[in-house]
């Protein structure tokens, strides 16, 4: 009879630790240009070569190269660039203002700023994004919503829109197409395929965008999902956004080190992507795909961002601890901004004096705004929500046992 050696499990180790180099070779990059694009209503199974290939538009000098090249005017780029920068310096200065103790908690969106950005800029009004709480640049692309009201809600201050009712970093706002953030993992995605449903039932037009990490592809809701949206051909975007870490647990403990996210959506009969996500124009392209496809009744696509977190996963997060400090800079597909802005410099629609000058005035509007909000309270002064709130937005009408507490409260 034969003898085998006793069974082993195989743990995941990520390819760089504190004081060791990340070998990011497992990334398995394809040239930018070099990935085909087929039409929107390709069949899901002839998009296996897609999910593991990496659609990318911009090259490491900044040319626009290949089919998925959707030659956006200058005007547009400029104007997700301003995004992009403007959603940076709001993550910086917040986080300040958390280590200020103005506020409990931030979570930072650093590296990433591509991804939310480009992806909203392909949306339309009325579409619904069930975002995590790395997507902050869906709202701040947009010229309809306040810094200074996102800052109130982080404040948990009088003029928090959300009155104290969740944590910071976890908005909501229906008329931009937001969903309240949820802490717990996963959950939105559930919660997104149902909505597209409820849409296609209706007869409507609109198009959700479900948002997940890497990390809660683990959670058996990213499953459920994915069987909903592929049975019924739902109209989303699966969005699985690869930043390469969920805290502090390297993205291959959730499946990512013999296969890609991306081939999860093929082998569940969806469509699926495997994006740069640190480059603009890819973004935006692969998202223009996917809300046509979904928009045209063709089905779901799930698309796996490939990008960075270069920040911490939150502000009781100490990466230093678990990844080498200089990782991001080291990660082969750059920086987001840099990236764009290093094309519109080519194309001779942006300059280094402009660049300077658009982070410095961006800069000064994020300090306004901050500002303005702090007039009306943080948590240093106490200047927050009557607890009375807490009994309002539930019911329509307030039941009598409800009212009696507020009473015993003295309101």
């Amino acid at each position: 009879m034969a003898q085998y050696p006793p069974l082993r499990l195989h743990v995941p180790e990520p390819t760089g630790r504190p004081g060791c180099a990340t070998d990011f070779s497992y990334l398995h990059l394809s040239p930018a240009g070099a990935t085909r694009r087929p039409d929107v209503d390709v069949l899901p199974v002839d998009t296996q070569d897609l999910a593991y290939q990496l659609i990318r538009v911009l090259d490491e000098d900044g040319t626009a190269k290949g089919p998925w090249d959707p030659k956006l005017a200058p005007d547009f780029l400029r104007r997700g660039l301003k995004a992009m920068m403007k959603t940076r310096a709001f993550d910086a200065r917040m986080l300040i203002a958390q280590r200020q103790k103005k506020l409990s908690f931030y979570m930072q969106c650093l590296g990433e700023e591509a991804i939310a950005v480009a992806h909203g800029m392909a949306l339309e009004q009325g579409d619904m994004n069930f975002p995590t709480y790395r997507q902050q640049g869906l709202l701040l692309c947009r010229d309809d919503i306040s810094m200074v009201e996102l800052i109130c809600q982080l404040l948990s201050n009088e003029k928090d829109p959300i009155q104290g009712r969740q944590l910071p970093v976890m908005y909501s706002y229906k008329r931009a197409g937001f969903f309240s953030i949820s802490g717990n993992l996963a959950t939105q995605y559930i919660q997104a395929v149902g909505w597209a449903m409820a849409s296609a039932i209706k007869g409507d037009t609109k198009i959700a965008s479900a948002w997940i990490g890497d990390g809660s592809t683990a959670e058996s809701d990213f499953s459920t999902a994915l069987t909903f949206a592929h049975v019924y051909r739902v109209p989303v975007i699966l969005n699985v956004v690869n930043n390469q870490w969920a805290i502090s647990t390297f993205q291959a403990i959730a499946g990512g080190e013999h296969t890609t996210f991306a081939a999860r959506g093929v082998g569940s009969g969806i469509a699926s992507l495997r994006v740069d996500g640190n480059d603009f124009i890819a973004v935006h392209a692969a998202s223009l795909w996917a809300a046509e496809r979904a928009r045209r009744g063709l089905g779901p696509t799930l698309i796996e961002w490939v990008t960075y977190r270069a920040g911490a996963h939150s502000t009781s997060d100490d990466p230093s601890k678990y990844r080498p400090a200089d990782d991001w800079e080291r990660f082969p597909l750059g920086d987001p901004i840099n990236r764009l802005a290093a094309h519109l410099m080519a194309i001779g629609h942006w300059s280094a004096e402009e660049h300077e000058a658009t982070q410095k005035a961006l800069e000064a509007e994020v300090v306004a705004a901050q500002r303005e909000a702090e007039r009306y309270g943080s948590l240093l002064d106490g200047h927050i929500p009557s607890v009375a709130s807490m009994f309002e937005g539930v019911y329509k009408d307030m039941p009598e046992h409800l009212r009696q507490q507020r009473q015993q409260l003295g309101y």
